[in-house]
């Protein structure tokens, strides 16, 4: 199978491109990249998934092919067009997976909106982004001062510095081509949202079965971080890769597919147990 791609607008606010992948009546599954990526961040995961999912993987705003506002990235934004996708889609609720800032983007769904979401899945993730203070200081020192156009060389480390091992040339070229979309402004608005907004003892509110996924080789987020989110999301458990860096769906793409259809399917069996 092969996603196909679309675009959508959402009344009101911005247009999105989105992949849309597996039956239509399937469990849906929503998928949020992490900073400067876009819906293509999930595309190695595409052919491992089983058609009986509904998988939407969407370009958040200020990424990819979708709509670039001059403001609106905090991670509240983020998570108000995801609502305002579900209303578009006539989907009332999904399962939604989150990377590294798509993670942040999908705790604040969760908590901002708690009916519509069925399980959370996040990869490569923290309570709150702005704790460590050496990503505060990469914040400070390296977003802030970009300027159009971003340079390759810095998107190109950027991507890197998030691989623990190597992937296909083919592939990190892809993706450094996706940062290279997002303009200096989307850079530091979105990296602000998430450094600077903290809501990390709102998390305590999400009851929805969580699966957190990790990889061990994360340059970025630590165990004692994992160990605090866990402290925090009392319905979460914790899946470690032990070779993986912080994209662990880049690097093991087969087995991130596995963890997120068995999450997906267990949480559809529970909700139609419960019903």
């Amino acid at each position: 199978m092969k996603p196909s791609l679309r675009h959508i607008q959402l009344p009101g606010r911005v247009r999105l491109q989105f992949a849309e992948q597996g039956d239509g009546s399937g469990t849906p599954v929503i998928a949020l990249h992490g900073v400067t990526d876009s819906w293509r961040s999930f595309e190695p995961l595409f052919g491992h998934l089983p058609p009986d999912l509904r998988v939407m993987a969407i370009s958040q705003r200020g990424h990819g092919d979708s709509d670039k506002p001059a403001d609106g990235y905090r991670p509240a934004d983020f998570a108000a067009d995801v609502a305002a996708f579900m209303d578009a889609m006539e989907i009332e609720t999904a399962v939604v997976v989150g990377h590294s800032m798509g993670s942040i983007n999908a705790m604040r769904f969760a908590i901002d909106h708690p009916t519509r979401v069925a399980g959370l899945m996040l990869a490569g993730t923290m309570p709150w982004f702005g704790r460590p203070p050496e990503l505060r200081a990469f914040h400070r020192d390296a977003i802030v001062p970009l300027a159009d156009p971003v340079p390759e060389a810095f998107a190109r480390e950027f991507q890197q510095s998030t691989l623990a091992r190597p992937i296909a040339a083919s592939m990190l070229d892809g993706f450094v081509a996706e940062s290279l979309k997002v303009p200096a402004h989307v850079w530091r608005a979105a990296f602000a949202g998430f450094i600077t907004d903290d809501f990390s003892e709102r998390l305590r509110e999400i009851g929805v079965p969580t699966l957190v996924v990790w990889g061990r080789r994360d340059s970025f987020c630590s165990a004692p971080e994992q160990k605090a989110l866990l402290g925090l999301i009392r319905s979460a458990r914790l899946v470690e890769y032990a070779d993986a860096g912080h994209a662990m769906h880049w690097e093991e793409p087969q087995r991130f597919a596995r963890h997120l259809s068995r999450f997906a399917t267990s949480v559809a069996d529970r909700a139609a147990i419960a019903s």
